[in-house]
């Protein structure tokens, strides 16, 4: 009996330990829970975050507890950079953000970012790239002869500049809650899975698969989801950041942006909790962009035929249609270097070369972008991450890098099959419920 007993124990501890290991497994290789249901707010607390979010800031604003916007700022409101297609979207070349890192170096070995600002509330607090190259300079090479083996050799060491900068412009902020809520396991899980697809098709001897991105993890652990180079774990964090450094606004978990060396004195954060929670809110509930189906049969069609195209020639392959159960966001939300060679933004010129200190294993190298949401593409021009590109086809041309096999095969379809991608990429449109933009904005 006690044996019958032991054995039928056994057995369900075996069953119930399998289980386990099944679910484990499960788990590991899932994408995590799809999103269901979308962010939300009470309505107050989306008037008031509105309110907010169009106010033109001053210094001393009677809405700030602080110093108001400042000391230095590149505009003074959030609309003013987030206006195509309505209230909340992207921004033209005119309000482009000029950031700079300083690498680590033998002579400093800190890793350092920051922001060229384009105004200031005082003439002495004026920010320049010249400033900043002041701070951080060339380091000056040398040339010194050695004598080996009764021979003179000369070595020259170049010149190391410290100092690169990019050009980064407004991205649309349209379904950003969606995103928000996009589980990390969504992303890694779709990057392993492909992974994995690649392998299984190099050993049928296909070797054409596009590099797969990189995650980008930050020094919490927390997987980057938003800002140009995947900098900012949550939604929150990303419009804390842009109320500092775009703005010049504190908020509860940001302090505002410091001139560049100068001291500054310390202030209150401009926004309370309230507030900056409700500017967070209207933000996160920001209607998602759609896919607009031409109303004419013929430019249906053509749509239709360019999404597919836009599937076979692999550009479907990084920007991600569905993901973690948002549909229709177009990214994969890694990291992807879209350059051909030396980097872009602040290359050395000849004679000069970067520090070969290591940067951190988890930091993006310059030529690393995040792959951009696609969708309302169509009403977010110009295009790349320094809006380089005036038109979709001419940001088509520009993918190099990881990208240059999709362009390549971009490039060998004809001319009407091209203008069909463009036809379906121009489906992808602004939410139409989006509010207008009220006043015109320089």
């Amino acid at each position: 009996m006690n044996r019958t007993l032991f054995v039928r124990n056994r057995r369900w501890f075996l069953i119930g330990l399998l289980a386990l290991v099944g679910v484990a497994v499960f788990w590991t290789f899932s994408p995590g829970m799809p999103v269901l249901i979308g962010p939300w707010a009470w309505g107050s607390e989306k008037q008031l975050g509105e309110e907010l979010f169009n106010h033109e800031w001053k210094p001393n604003d009677s809405l700030a507890k602080g110093d108001g916007v400042g000391p230095v700022f590149n505009d003074v409101s959030c609309v003013a950079c987030h206006n195509q297609g309505g209230v909340g979207g992207g921004g033209d070349n005119s309000h482009n953000v000029h950031n700079y890192e300083v690498l680590p170096s033998e002579r400093d070995r800190e890793l350092r970012s920051g922001t060229v600002h384009a105004f200031s509330t005082d003439p002495k607090l004026k920010e320049s790239f010249t400033l900043v190259r002041n701070r951080f300079p060339i380091i000056r090479g040398s040339t010194r002869t050695e004598t080996r083996d009764h021979c003179s050799y000369t070595i020259t060491i170049p010149d190391v500049d410290p100092l690169r900068q990019d050009t980064v412009q407004t991205t649309a902020l349209f379904g950003a809650g969606w995103i928000d809520k996009i589980p990390s396991k969504a992303i890694t899980s779709a990057r392993r899975n492909y992974m994995f697809g690649s392998f299984l098709k190099e050993l049928k001897a296909e070797f054409d698969s596009i590099p797969p991105g990189r995650v980008r993890i930050l020094e919490d652990g927390r997987v980057g989801k938003f800002g140009w180079k995947a900098q900012f774990a949550t939604l929150e964090e990303f419009v804390a950041a842009a109320c500092a450094n775009e703005l010049g606004l504190g908020t509860p978990i940001s302090q505002q942006a410091q001139p560049f060396g100068s001291g500054y004195p310390e202030q209150e954060p401009d926004l309370n909790r309230k507030q900056f929670n409700a500017l967070v809110a209207f933000v996160n509930t920001l209607p998602k962009p759609i896919e607009a189906s031409p109303a004419a049969t013929e430019e249906r069609d053509r749509a239709a035929r360019g999404k597919d195209l836009f599937h076979s020639t692999g550009c479907a392959v990084c920007h991600t249609p569905n993901l973690g159960g948002v549909k229709g966001v177009y990214s994969d939300f890694l990291l992807h270097s879209l350059t051909d060679g030396q980097g872009e933004g602040g290359a050395p010129s000849y004679g000069t070369r970067r520090p070969d200190v290591p940067l951190p294993d988890r930091h993006p190298a310059e030529s690393d972008w995040k792959t951009p949401p696609l969708w309302g593409v169509a009403d977010s021009a110009p295009y790349m991450h320094d809006g380089s590109a005036p038109t979709l086809l001419g940001a088509i041309f520009a993918h190099g890098g990881e990208a240059k096999s999709v362009r390549e095969r971009f490039n060998q379809l004809g001319g009407q099959d091209q203008q069909a991608i463009v036809a379906f990429l121009n489906t992808l449109k602004a939410p139409p419920q989006a509010k207008p933009v009220q006043t015109a904005r320089k």
